[in-house]
């Protein structure tokens, strides 16, 4: 062998190395290089598959932009329709209208022991009626919630969400929540 040990000679490896020896390098160095380029090969492939997945994540987060743009729309479309049955609901529970086919005003007056007109605790007994609601709502809060004439809910682009507005709640100092 070389007396340098920074040089490499394949001389020196044939030399070192009998018949059988030399041919099974060979064969792991064909095998190396075919591996090598397996995983080249590979590496193509699923940066491909990569590519076209990005793709179609992309062209999904689109429609789903797109969607959410054309919900927002309906919902402003919807909520504006749904304005003259919430004024209408105000009137009932507040007592400015009365409902036909309803319970007449004396029998009202007499379940409710007072001269009291409208829906009396409509609010609260709405929340107390909703599963999740129904939860969250201790005594001290009923007491607040009494006194509720209507709610408006309202939404808010900046930031992104929704507003509550406690109309008639003369308990409440801010008759906004965001």
């Amino acid at each position: 062998m070389s007396s340098n040990k920074d040089s490499f000679n394949v001389a020196d490896l044939s030399t070192a190395l009998n018949a059988e020896d030399r041919a099974d390098l060979v064969n792991a160095l064909k095998v190396s290089s075919s591996v090598f380029w397996l995983g080249v090969i590979v590496a193509d492939i699923a940066l491909d598959f990569l590519e076209c997945m990005v793709g179609l994540e992309s062209q999904h987060d689109d429609l789903e932009a797109k969607f959410f743009e054309e919900r927002a729309a309906l919902e402003a479309k919807y909520q504006k329709l749904y304005q003259p049955l919430y004024t209408k609901r105000y009137e009932i529970v507040t007592g400015a209208v009365e409902v036909e086919g309803g319970i007449n005003d004396t029998e009202a007056t007499n379940q409710a022991g007072e001269d009291e007109k409208g829906v009396p605790d409509f609010w609260l007994t709405a929340m107390k009626n909703n599963e999740v609601l129904a939860e969250e709502i201790s005594e001290r809060d009923e007491g607040a919630l009494k006194f509720l004439k209507d709610i408006k809910w309202s939404r808010i682009d900046n930031p992104k969400g929704f507003k509550l507005d406690f109309s008639s709640t003369p308990i409440l100092s801010s008759r906004t929540l965001f």
